[in-house]
């Protein structure tokens, strides 16, 4: 919502100024000035992007209406699940993870997160890294590697309406121009007409200039800088998950391999040790081994697993 109040905002503000600079507000209502301005902008979002960015634009415009999706309490909610699954693959091996990441809405660990369930960039993330570990066939650098290039391309995906959403921004002032060159020409042929008719339409040409500018720099602009942002944290979610899983591919015994992966969050969204501490203690549930009937208590007794490959 914050995005929506600060364009709300941008508008209240130059509208006031305008109302006590003594301007008629109803000069600015110019249809034809929005309908050129706008309508241009349309046309060139169809021309430059296929139907699936298309769709992407209006998903990623949704996501500006809604808080930001990942805080500390989120990063300090994924920690634990990484805990759990460490913990419950070193004390049982690393194979018995197949069925978690196979099926991940039937996994004891993962059901008990139904945000990861719902998301699933990072679900696929997750659940195609433990294949590799549960499968054995790559090292831990090879691994990091994957996980890494799989970062990089869903990264570029996500980019894809940002820049979109620059690239209307870039056009628009040029659209404006257009629609007061437009007005200008109306304008030209008045010439002879009363002045109060010629500066009426002088006054609606550069109200195509300032539609543009004002779209510009008041909506379009901020609103690809917003879904950056949304993206980048997106991206540092996916990072985070990577440092854990590659540091307890490398031999790291779980609480150390969470350790690593709370460093790597931003300051402003990264939990404290004695808060990650706290809620592993407190709330972690460890399955129990094939076997065993009683649910495990999240200690750190054991000493590192055998089970994961080593580069």
């Amino acid at each position: 919502m914050l995005a929506v109040l600060g364009i709300l905002i941008v508008f209240a503000a130059v509208v006031g100024g305008f109302l006590l600079e003594q301007g008629n507000p109803y000069v600015l209502l110019q249809p034809a000035e929005l309908v050129i301005v706008g309508g241009s902008a349309i046309g060139i979002l169809l021309v430059a992007n296929p139907p699936s960015m298309m769709r992407r634009i209006l998903m990623g415009a949704g996501t500006l209406l809604h808080p930001p999706e990942h805080s500390k309490a989120s990063f300090l909610r994924y920690l634990r699940m990484l805990y759990e699954v460490f913990q419950f693959a070193h004390r049982s091996g690393i194979a018995t993870l197949e069925t978690d990441a196979e099926e991940p809405a039937h996994s004891a660990i993962f059901s008990n997160y139904p945000e990861f369930l719902r998301d699933t960039a990072i679900r696929e993330f997750i659940c195609d890294s433990l294949r590799m570990l549960v499968i054995g066939i790559t090292t831990a650098s090879e691994l990091d590697h994957l996980m890494d290039l799989d970062i990089e391309v869903r990264r570029r995906g996500r980019r894809g309406p940002v820049s979109a959403l620059h690239a209307i921004a870039d056009s628009l002032p040029g659209l404006g121009i257009v629609a007061a060159v437009l007005g200008v020409v109306i304008t030209m042929q008045a010439i002879g007409s009363a002045p109060e008719s010629v500066g009426q339409k002088v006054a609606v040409a550069l109200v195509g200039t300032f539609l543009g500018i004002l779209l510009c720099y008041g909506v379009f602009g901020p609103a690809a800088s917003r879904l950056d942002h949304i993206i980048e944290a997106q991206t540092e979610l996916l990072q985070m998950v990577r440092i854990a899983v590659v540091s307890f591919a490398r031999g790291a015994m779980p609480m150390l391999a969470a350790e690593y992966a709370r460093r790597s969050i931003p300051v402003e969204l990264r939990p404290t040790f004695i808060e990650m501490e706290t809620i592993f203690k407190r709330d972690a549930r460890i399955p129990p081994p094939p076997g065993s009937a009683e649910p495990q208590p999240a200690t750190e007794l054991e000493a590192p697993h055998a089970q994961a490959p080593h580069s």
